[in-house]
């Protein structure tokens, strides 16, 4: 079973976490892979992650963003991140991850926010 769902909406490949919860290590490390694997899919070198329903999220996680950040900086894609819930951007600010990415209120203002 897959761990994201990916779909092209406007130009921007959007990526969005099936569990609610990201904590157990091998689904991390399966979620990096297909976080990895979206990259070609950003075709018009846009890409946003979709936080929402995503209530909790272990720290581990974050390795596999910043690298997914790396190798979209790399390839020239525009990666933004949206919906993140006050749990989760506890968890970005105290790492100070927030200063690193782009991260939007809404799917509706990330979209626009590529524009």
């Amino acid at each position: 079973m897959s761990a994201v769902k990916i779909q092209v909406l406007q130009d921007v490949a959007i990526v969005a976490f099936v569990e609610t919860k990201i904590v157990d290590s091998q689904r991390i490390e399966m979620i990096g892979s297909e976080l990895q694997g979206a990259i070609p899919q950003a075709i018009h070198k846009k890409m946003l992650l979709d936080f929402d329903g995503v209530a909790f999220m272990s720290s581990a996680m974050l390795t596999k963003l910043v690298l997914l950040h790396k190798a979209c900086k790399t390839k020239g894609i525009d990666l933004k991140l949206c919906s993140i819930t006050p749990n989760v951007m506890e968890v970005f600010k105290i790492t100070k991850l927030n200063k690193l990415f782009d991260i939007q209120s809404t799917l509706e203002k990330a979209l626009k926010s590529f524009s």
